[in-house]
């Protein structure tokens, strides 16, 4: 009797040649680094070099945050990836009554190009690779980035990383929105169209599945809707004007590795083979590099548990692992008490460490996509691939991604399917080590990392010395030039950066544009 995947397909319990009847290996699969991509987006893949190794920290002040990254960098991460606070996330500043009790706790807080100094106090911007979690302010924090390399005398076209700016999953997955989908997807563009003038090496965007993922969607949604609003990004950039080889190079993917290893890996085959095709036969994309869905993996948290948190370190050696077979270009394992509290030092060592075994203790890295051919792996591949372009269809039919958003539609899919998880488990039919399997009568004490109360008010006092100490009449024209450049068609990057090099905080440039685009009310469910 075949199981079914998280996904609701079919699996069999043995696979064979009568599966593929029919199947082109050079349609389907071709040869890595070439259309399809379904091997990989690169032809030698991990034998060349292993994948990214890219931790995401980020708490409390920024020189705590700082600190954090220097012993990353000094136990071998090759790339950063920085967790924001809410406030920042949301737009407010750590003063603001909205971002009390908030401040510092799930990120770190940024308030002005104060904070962003402090971040990457000693740390070379053009020796790391920093990758962003922040979507609706993404142009501002990207922009101090850039005015902190420019403190160091790096000039753009020497800064790599990525910002996430992927607002259209905040309206589906996660809440933190600040402008209505319409002025966010202009803000989108004008990143796009600042970054190819400006700093030409960055990743203007990481197009989000895993958080999609996180609040519940199974790998079919995930990379449905992921793909759906990257077809939007697209749309959106070629409507202002740009060429879709000037940017699609620049486009990257962010999605969840589970530990459902095979259907994991089929998914990110699949998610490789549809994107080639829609960028090659929907938008005539000619450049290679514009086919290439290139994306950053990480471990799944919502399958971390807070009972047993030390199985936890092998739930995230088998999310790596499904990662890498699937061909991921950088990779964040979670750490084992992400369940419990911000991570500790040596957790976050532990993490690391999972991933350096991986690329130097294994042979995963001796031969590009093992998989392929397997009967197994090819048809759970196929299948995913075939229901996603349906549910793909489904989001089209409604006029895209945005349209659908504003119906409510892919929030509500997922929400189904998170219900549905959530009954399976209760009821012992989805196997959870730890909580309704193989548990123990009492759990071991655990001592979790503390975030001092008092970085709120010290944030604060910050503020204070900062609007104190700067010509409040040249924030407020710099603030004036930002709005009336959001009132009419101008890129909104350029006046941003001198409001934001004056000294103006967030909160104050997320407010002038509430001003002029307003903010976004949730439609009703659909």
């Amino acid at each position: 009797m075949a199981r079914e995947s998280e996904s609701g397909l079919p699996i069999q319990p043995v696979y064979g040649p009568a599966e593929l009847t029919g199947w082109d290996p050079d349609g389907k699969l071709g040869v890595p680094g070439a259309y399809p991509f379904t091997r990989g987006v690169y032809p030698t893949m991990y034998t060349g070099r292993p994948w990214t190794v890219r931790q995401y920290a980020g708490f409390g002040t920024a020189a705590e945050s700082n600190a954090r990254y220097r012993r990353l960098i000094a136990h071998g991460t090759t790339g950063l990836s920085v967790a924001f606070d809410l406030p920042t996330q949301m737009g407010h500043d750590s003063d603001a009554p909205l971002a009390h009790g908030e401040v510092g706790r799930v990120g770190v807080a940024i308030d002005s190009v104060e904070d962003m100094r402090a971040l990457f106090d000693g740390i070379p911007l053009d020796r790391v690779s920093t990758s962003m979690t922040i979507n609706a302010p993404a142009a501002l924090l990207l922009l101090l980035y850039q005015l902190v390399a420019e403190e160091q005398g790096v000039p753009a076209d020497r800064l790599t990383g990525t910002v996430q700016n992927d607002v259209l999953k905040e309206y589906i997955a996660r809440g933190t929105y600040i402008f209505p989908p319409r002025p966010s997807l202009r803000l989108t563009a004008d990143i796009f169209r600042y970054c190819a003038a400006e700093i030409p090496r960055w990743n203007t965007i990481s197009i989000s599945g895993y958080h999609m993922a996180e609040a519940g969607a199974s790998p079919v949604q995930e990379i449905a809707f992921t793909l759906a609003d990257g077809i939007e990004y697209v749309r959106t950039a070629i409507a202002a004007g740009m060429d879709v080889d000037g940017f699609a190079p620049r486009l990257s993917f962010f999605f969840v590795a589970r530990t459902t290893l095979l259907e994991e890996v089929a998914k990110f085959r699949a998610a490789r083979r549809i994107w080639a095709r829609v960028m090659r036969d929907d938008f005539g994309a000619r450049n290679p590099k514009s086919l290439m869905l290139r994306f950053h993996t990480q471990t799944a948290g919502v399958q971390l548990t807070a009972q047993q948190p030390e199985v936890n370190l092998a739930r995230v050696t088998v999310q790596a692992l499904a990662a890498i077979l699937g061909g991921t270009q950088s990779l964040h394992t979670n750490s084992y008490d992400e369940a419990l509290a911000l991570p500790t030092e040596r957790s976050a060592r532990l993490a690391l460490r999972t991933q350096q075994v991986l690329a130097h203790e294994t042979d995963v890295t001796a031969t590009v996509d093992p998989f392929a051919g397997s009967y197994a792996v090819e048809r759970m591949t196929d299948d995913i691939e075939e229901a996603a372009l349906d549910l793909m269809r489904r989001v089209e039919d409604m006029g895209g991604a945005e349209a659908a958003i504003e119906r409510g539609f892919q929030k509500a899919e997922i929400e189904r399917n998170a219900y549905r998880i959530a009954r399976e488990t209760e009821s012992g039919e989805r196997v959870v080590v730890g909580v309704n399997r193989f548990r123990l009568d009492e759990e071991e004490p655990y001592e979790p990392l503390r975030v001092d109360p008092a970085i709120e008010a010290r944030q604060a006092e910050r503020l204070a010395t900062l609007r104190a100490g700067r010509d409040r009449r040249a924030v407020d024209s710099a603030l004036d030039a930002l709005k009336k450049a959001a009132e009419g068609e101008d890129n909104v990057l350029y006046p941003m950066r001198e409001a934001l090099r004056g000294r103006a905080t967030v909160g104050e440039v997320c407010g002038a544009l509430r001003q002029v685009w307003g903010s976004h009310t949730p439609p009703d469910t659909f």
